[in-house]
């Protein structure tokens, strides 16, 4: 009896201990989230993920700066038409049809690493400024550099407009949204350790990650 009690303790323990580091590693990743994205650097494509008019609006804009040659927007929905997507930006009917293009398989974060990865290899492209969401960019700067690692990244997060990140514990709908991030993140973050392990092992990267829903 007196073995159950001390196991049961040391259960009791670990799992006090998980969840305090679990709760740890949700406070220090909402504070790693980005607030105001900065004028990035110059790079040869842009990848903008859906999920938001304000992502493709910023990444049009970035366009006609003239800090790429070529758009890509990843994760559009098959019966979305371009002239849709043209119409819902500044400039859109100047810069679509000579240089964005249009991704339509991917249907999560890993899919839209994978999208861009192809589009990179035909393009020839080896830097990228990445739009999307600001919560949303560490889990996708994660998924795209396994897709690419040889391809500089360049992050421009895009503050979603409800998102309320100085005080996201009061608000319920942030705090919930936040949360199911952080649980993706681990997830893809386990993913991509252990496909580094078994690349690492010599296995050729042949682990992949379960995919994780944008």
């Amino acid at each position: 009896m007196t073995a159950v009690i001390r196991a049961l303790r040391y259960v009791l323990l670990g799992a006090g201990l998980a969840g305090v580091l679990f709760a740890g590693g949700f406070v220090a990743f909402v504070s790693t989230i980005q607030r105001d994205a900065g004028a990035p650097q110059a790079a040869e494509g842009i990848v903008a993920l859906t999920g938001g008019k304000a992502r493709i609006g910023q990444a049009v804009r970035l366009l006609a700066q003239g800090l790429a040659k070529r758009l890509l927007i990843t994760g559009v929905h098959p019966s979305t038409k371009a002239s849709e997507l043209q119409r819902l930006v500044p400039k859109g009917a100047e810069f679509f049809p000579c240089c964005v293009d249009l991704g339509r398989a991917a249907l999560d974060t890993q899919g839209n690493a994978a999208e861009a990865s192809e589009w990179v290899a035909k393009r020839g492209f080896s830097s990228l400024i990445v739009v999307t969401s600001s919560y949303h960019m560490r889990r996708t700067l994660l998924e795209f550099s396994r897709a690419m690692p040889q391809v500089q990244l360049i992050p421009y997060a895009v503050s979603a407009p409800n998102l309320r990140i100085d005080s996201w514990w009061a608000h319920k709908g942030t705090l919930r949204l936040l949360f199911f991030e952080y649980v993706k993140y681990l997830n893809a973050l386990t993913g991509y350790v252990g496909a580094r392990m078994a690349a690492t092992a010599g296995f050729g990267g042949a682990a992949h990650s379960t995919a994780s829903a944008n």
